[in-house]
């Protein structure tokens, strides 16, 4: 063999074994293995002997010359494998001259991990049989016949720059469905070829080809998964044409980025695919783009969105010629027809991460100026480019254009190079020959239609044609920041907090806790023996004997049972004393006699006892005579207090409220996000920001605190935190709509058109996936009330995006609401079901999830003139059986509509219902006001008595316990709470005008007179 060239480096491919071989004569043939690569024979072996086994030892070596200037390159390797063709030979018979020679299968083996920086890899190849061969029928171990091959590189192909900047490009072409009617498998033989070109260095493209398509008939559905073929020609085993390890598994149409990947096309395409007459090609080719011509690549894409993807028919004629027998088409002959092309939407690969688009696009009909304006390409490949391709058309595959130079003359050959290597890539002087129609000229071409009017082309648009195609590249262009890296980002924007310290309370601390369940227990107790005896008590007062106490107490004791509530009390009561057990007495093990248990016992019983009068002597009234009452508020009252107060615009006292909030519970992550929502509302974003990030500092995998950092970093322009943020969200909840549709809205405020559309189609899709399972699930449900639970459901999973979790929005309000806020939409929502329900006649069967928080009016004055029908709205809300969400506004707000239309008795029943379910000042101020229009004094004060408690600066409050003490004539304690409301500057000018007639009639209440 000749001294390899500095420049070429040598590639071997060395068959090492094969294995369950048998042949046409005997278990025991003898056969060679024959080497090919690029149509060229590298060599073959010598002739060994199968053992009975099957196994043969070749330790064949074979070599190539890989050039990268010139002859074999980096594109040959990755779309041409090397084929190993098994052939036995037979043994000589008497009167012959040469032996005689029976293929009996053949190998393929893929070179594709030298183009990942791999010097050597050995591989075990299956050896697929030609038809015909006693290889269709496995030995007895059932093992298909293989070869044992090893390839290598005396140093890696690549370099460090083009393994990290290279790519390698894989493009499947699968099949055209629905072609047109006059595509008919009889008659004269056609060539149905799909091409589309890939730009390279400079202004140079590389041309894809693909040839040799099937015409099928429509009836059944092509099987998936199936193998992509080479698209080489002559294989001579069919099992050689699949690519090892490849395969077409198709998917769901909803998943692909094509143009027919909506529902509504789910019929059009099932019956284009199972029923209609289609092409099948299944052929993969693959390209090598190094590092510059990747960039080139990812430009071309970034100018033009649009790729044509070219789908033509030429006849295929086989003539005679020569005592060869070949075949070649007539030039005559070589015409384009049906010509029509496909636009393929290239910008997804442009997406972070994306690798890979796969989808069904639509054949148009090839006219130049459309192609122009949304392709900018201004050469056809089939007509401009490759139209020499026609006219020398052959049978057999095609896959590409590129030009390559001859064969190194190392390489063995059995057979002189054609002209044009048969897999369809051209020789330099094919390349760089003249085009048979100049680029300038107006003139179609002989048998070409005219280049404004295609109607063979339009009927790919009658019938609906369209092909699927995958593109799919070795390393994404826009590589996408990791899970991890974005965490780790995240966490250096916001360290965790710490866990807070667990507390250990002690022997104090139990003894403590045993107190306050002692009293908790003893208050209930007296509440309950006040229901029951409390009138009794009130007329006998002192005048009570013992008997009566001890008939009382049987009476409390028998109730107490019955009810439950005693079991109650003593479970209540059982973990403080597991407490005292365990802190005090020290003992966590059990006992080891029945005495030593009964002593504990008794011991413990004294001493729980005496604790019990303790507390019980700290709980008598004369000790507690001077202090106020306090009463109990729950996180959610807090958070409902601060709403109220939001929508009276009393901010300060909404801000103590979320304040309390986050001192009560620190480590309760909504109670951040509640106060950083209402940091929003007052406009201080640098203390939204603290609360959102605190929150995220509890939780960095919340997915709304993420996102509500990430607005918040975007109002105060720290864009590439903010992007940290919405891609975190994206990662940690792909399917979430609302991070997907943030991160759009981040990118088009960058600008970034291609990133914006990745984002919003994301968001588009995975709510569409939302909607058809919101629908199925509908479908599913047994009734109206079924479904209004579910969409209930959705709704309050919005977190603090949505409306029913209590999140405030950052809506203005107008004035304080008095007992209760107007709710503008809630009324024009109200207005319009009116008049669709008189004009129908028909009963609404639904409700609307209404929120409270959204263009609140809280003037009285708003509410003048409301109509009935607006009154039976509201209660028919009531009236369902579901609730419709906040129904504590519900409440108010048809409380209200009683008061201004003074029905009192039905006023007060609904301010009643209110009070039960979440008590509020507004709620025990509106009870107080009916009752006291009701002239029930005494409930009037305790409910106004109540709504002081719990917020003693709401000035309607104290002019209504100013009333009341007035009617009562309580002097003094008018004065005082006519001087609280005139401290807080009651805003009513009707009350204060009533306040002061009845002051001017009673004669006091008023210390300025």
């Amino acid at each position: 063999m000749e001294q390899v060239p500095s420049t070429g480096r040598l590639v071997q491919i060395t068959v090492t074994e094969g294995y369950d071989l048998k042949g046409f004569k005997g278990d025991t043939p003898v056969t060679f293995i024959r080497a090919e690569f690029n149509q060229v024979v590298l060599g073959d072996s010598a002739k060994i002997t199968v053992s009975p086994e099957g196994s043969a030892k070749y330790n064949f070596t074979s070599s190539f010359e890989f050039n990268p200037e010139g002859g074999i390159t980096l594109d040959d390797l990755a779309h041409k494998p090397v084929f190993l063709t098994v052939t036995e030979v037979l043994p000589k018979e008497k009167k012959q001259k040469e032996e005689k020679t029976l293929i009996l299968g053949q190998a393929v083996v893929d070179l594709l991990p030298l183009l990942e920086g791999q010097s050597s890899f050995q591989t075990t190849v299956p050896l697929h049989p030609v038809q015909g061969s006693p290889l269709e029928t496995p030995r007895s171990s059932a093992k298909q016949c293989s070869l044992e091959v090893k390839v290598l590189v005396a140093e890696p192909l690549l370099t460090t720059a083009q393994i990290s900047g290279g790519n390698l490009l894989k493009v499947t072409l699968e099949a055209a469905y629905s072609v047109p009617e006059s595509f008919i498998p009889t008659g004269p033989g056609q060539n149905y070829m799909v091409g589309l070109q890939v730009p390279s260095l400079g202004e140079k493209d590389y041309p894809i080809l693909f040839k040799n398509g099937t015409l099928k008939l429509g009836g059944e559905r092509e099987p998936v998964p199936r193998p992509k073929k080479w698209p080489i020609a002559n294989i001579l085993a069919p099992g050689a044409n699949n690519i090892p390890d490849a395969f077409i598994v198709g998917g769901p149409y909803e998943e692909e980025e094509g143009e027919l990947n909506h529902p509504e096309d789910s019929e059009f395409r099932n019956q284009a695919e199972c029923i209609k007459k289609r092409i099948i090609w299944d052929l993969e080719s693959r390209c090598y783009l190094d590092p510059s011509a990747v960039v080139s690549f990812q430009k071309r894409i970034a100018d033009c969105r649009l790729w044509p993807v070219e789908i033509t028919r030429v006849p295929l004629v086989t003539v005679p010629k020569g005592k060869a027998g070949k075949t070649e088409k007539t030039d005559e002959e070589g015409q384009l027809s049906f010509h029509g092309v496909a636009y393929v939407n290239m910008v997804p690969l442009l997406y972070p991460g994306v690798k890979r688009i796969r989808g069904a696009f639509h054949v148009y009909p090839y006219l130049d100026s459309v192609v122009h304006e949304k392709t900018k390409c201004l050469l056809s490949l089939f007509r401009d480019i490759g139209h020499h391709l026609i006219h020398n058309n052959k049978i057999g595959g095609i896959n590409s254009l590129l030009s390559k130079q001859a064969v190194s003359k190392n390489l063995k050959e059995d057979k002189p190079v054609k002209e044009k290597d048969i897999d369809g890539r051209p020789r330099p002087g094919d390349v760089q020959a003249p085009s048979i129609k100049s680029q300038s000229s107006d003139t179609p071409l002989e048998g070409e239609p005219p280049l404004s009017h295609n109607p063979e082309g339009q009927q790919y648009v009658e019938a609906g044609t369209y092909i699927v195609l995958e593109i799919q590249l070795d390393k994404a262009l826009v590589p996408k920041r990791m899970p991890e890296e974005l965490a780790r980002r995240v966490k250096e924007m916001i360290p965790p907090r710490p866990p807070l310290t667990r507390r250990t309370g002690g022997a104090q601390k139990a003894v403590s806790d045993y107190h306050t369940q002692i009293k908790n227990i003893s208050r209930a107790i007296l509440d309950e023996y006040y229901r029951m005896f409390g009138k009794q008590v009130a007329k006998l007062e002192s005048d009570m004997d013992s008997e009566t106490l001890e008939e009382q107490k049987c009476q409390l004791s028998y109730e107490l049972n019955c009810s439950g509530k005693y079991f109650a009390f003593k479970e209540q009561l059982k973990h403080a004393v597991v407490k005292i057990v365990r802190e005090k007495y020290l003992k966590t093990t059990s006992f080891e006699s029945q005495e030593e248990l009964q002593t504990f016992i008794s011991e413990l019983y004294v001493f729980l006892v005496d604790q019990m009068h303790v507390a019980l002597n700290q709980t008598m009234p004369d000790d507690v005579q001077g202090t106020i009452a306090t009463i109990f508020t729950s996180s959610e009252q807090l958070r409902l207090f601060a709403f109220e107060a939001e929508v009276n615009e009393n901010f300060e006292m909404a801000a103590a409220y979320y304040k309390e909030r986050l001192v009560r519970e620190p480590q309760n992550l909504d109670h951040w996000l509640d106060y950083g929502v209402f940091c929003l509302l007052t406009e201080d974003n640098i203390k939204a920001q603290e609360c959102f990030r605190k929150a995220l500092s509890l939780n960095q995998s919340h997915i709304h605190s993420l996102l509500l950092c990430g607005v918040l970093a975007v109002l105060l322009e720290n864009y590439e935190q903010a992007e940290i943020f919405f891609e975190d969200a994206t990662c940690l909840e792909p399917t979430n709509v609302v991070a997907w549709t943030l991160l759009g809205l981040y990118y088009e405020i960058q600008n970034n058109d291609i990133r914006m559309e990745m984002a919003f189609h994301e968001a588009s899709k995975q709510l569409q996936a939302q909607m058809l399972q919101a629908q199925v699930t509908k479908q599913k449900s047994a009734g109206v009330v079924e479904d209004v639970e579910e969409r209930g459901k959705r709704e309050s999973s919005l977190g603090p995006w949505g409306i029913t979790n209590g999140s405030a929005t950052a809506i203005k309000v107008e004035a304080p609401a008095g007992p209760g806020a107007a709710l503008s939409i809630l009324d024009k929502f109200l207005e319009e079901s009116s008049k669709l329900q008189s004009d129908s006649q028909e009963p609404i069967l639904t409700t609307q999830t209404w929120d409270p928080s959204i263009n609140q009016k809280p003037s009285n004055t708003f509410i003048k003139e409301i109509p009935t029908k607006k009154e039976a709205c509201y209660e028919r809300t009531i009236s369902f059986v579901v609730d419709a969400s906040e129904m504590h506004f519900i409440f108010l707000r048809l409380g209200l509509i009683y008061l201004e239309e003074k029905e009192y008795e039905k006023a007060k029943k609904t301010y009643m219902q209110a009070c039960k379910r979440s008590p509020s000042c507004l709620t025990w101020l509106g009870l107080g006001i009916a009752c006291y229009r009701l002239e029930e004094l005494t409930e009037a004060e305790d409910a106004l008595s109540e709504a002081n408690a719990l917020n003693n600066y709401n000035a309607e409050v104290w002019a209504y316990l100013a009333l009341v003490c007035l009617k009562v004539g309580r002097q003094l304690e008018a004065e005082q709470a006519y001087k609280y409301m005139i401290k807080l500057k009651l805003k009513d000018e009707a009350l204060l005008a009533e306040i002061h007639t009845l002051q001017e009639t009673v004669g006091f209440g008023n210390p300025s007179f």
